[in-house]
């Protein structure tokens, strides 16, 4: 195993205490949790909390700030944080309006924060929560019941931030998280899988000339194997299985992120682009915004994934709204 680490055990640690010194101006570790907030705090406002296993980078500390999230929780590499750091970024998150989490559909993951909501409500913090699951590769997974939450959760967190950004209610919030949840769809692919640096081996094994179709985010293989082709040929293989899901139709508008796996260059991936541009083109959906990079990511995997969110003017104007994080800057 190649890494640019110290010590496995302290990679987390270290990843937060690094991102705090490059982003003081956006962002604040608790002293004594893997938990980052805004610096400037969120009075007055809806709060925004998501996170989960680290690997995802930037998700989710990245898109802690204006317009997006609140506060967000790094657990180990790919492992669920606890019921506690959920429960201290609720509270140093909370403005006296609200929280809402935006929870990946992880089996882990669903558990703790909810835990953690029921201690924050012991409290008289008012929170309520959303769980993402855009993932059209499996129905249910060794993680899951249900759907995984996978790069689809950042329209989740842009779109829900920049509601809550301009006074809306938590009952608010809520509803135009839970629209582009209804809205969005994901399917991503690898070329190689990830290497857990407390594991020190990928995943699992390609040959030279196989690609993984259905991979997940935490260097889960796929729903199958097979020869490497085209990169038009690949993403019209994700985007057929998008479009079996019957809600992409002549006539609608689409945001489009092609997402990095952490690996991949961005030559590729606007390779892709190009490509999925094209096929709906020729489908007549109009593309509202384009997100091409490394969003939510699996370490060191090489792949991709294609996320579409059916847009309508709310959520236009909602992902277009002004964001400033370390991870996503609009004006």
């Amino acid at each position: 195993m190649k890494k640019l680490i110290n010590e496995v055990d302290n990679i987390v640690d270290e990843m937060l205490d690094g991102m705090v010194a490059a982003y003081p101006q956006y962002i604040r570790r608790l002293d004594g949790l893997d938990v980052v907030v805004r610096a400037g705090g969120s009075k007055g406002k809806v709060a925004l909390v998501s996170g989960g296993g680290s690997g995802h980078e930037p998700a989710h500390g990245g898109y802690v700030g204006k317009g997006m999230l609140d506060g967000a929780i790094a657990g180990a590499v790919f492992t669920s944080p606890t019921p506690d750091q959920v429960y201290e970024a609720i509270k140093a998150a909370d403005g006296g309006k609200g929280v809402l989490l935006v929870i990946k559909n992880y089996t882990g993951d669903v558990m703790n924060f909810e835990m953690a909501a029921d201690m924050a409500r012991d409290e008289g913090i008012e929170v309520d929560q959303v769980i993402t699951a855009d993932d059209v590769a499996v129905e249910n997974s060794t993680w899951t019941t249900g759907r995984r939450g996978i790069a689809g959760t950042i329209f989740v967190h842009k779109i829900a931030g920049a509601c809550a950004e301009a006074g809306g209610s938590l009952a608010d919030v809520k509803r135009v998280a839970e629209k582009v949840i209804a809205n969005v769809r994901s399917m991503g692919m690898a070329v190689d899988a990830c290497t857990v640096p407390a594991a020190g081996k990928p995943s699992f094994d390609l040959a030279e000339d196989e690609i993984e179709i259905g991979i997940g985010i935490h260097g889960e293989p796929g729903v199958n194997r097979e020869k490497i082709g085209t990169v038009n040929e690949i993403s019209d293989k994700l985007l057929d299985k998008i479009f079996a899901e019957g809600i992409y139709n002549s006539g609608d508008e689409v945001a489009v992120m092609v997402n990095g796996m952490g690996g991949t260059p961005l030559m590729e991936l606007f390779v892709a682009n190009k490509h999925i541009k094209e096929v709906l083109d020729s489908k007549g959906i109009k593309v509202a915004k384009t997100l091409v990079g490394n969003y939510m990511t699996s370490l060191d995997m090489e792949g991709f994934s294609i996320t579409l969110l059916k847009v309508d003017d709310e959520l236009k104007k909602l992902l277009a709204a002004p964001a400033d994080t370390p991870a996503f800057v609009q004006a």
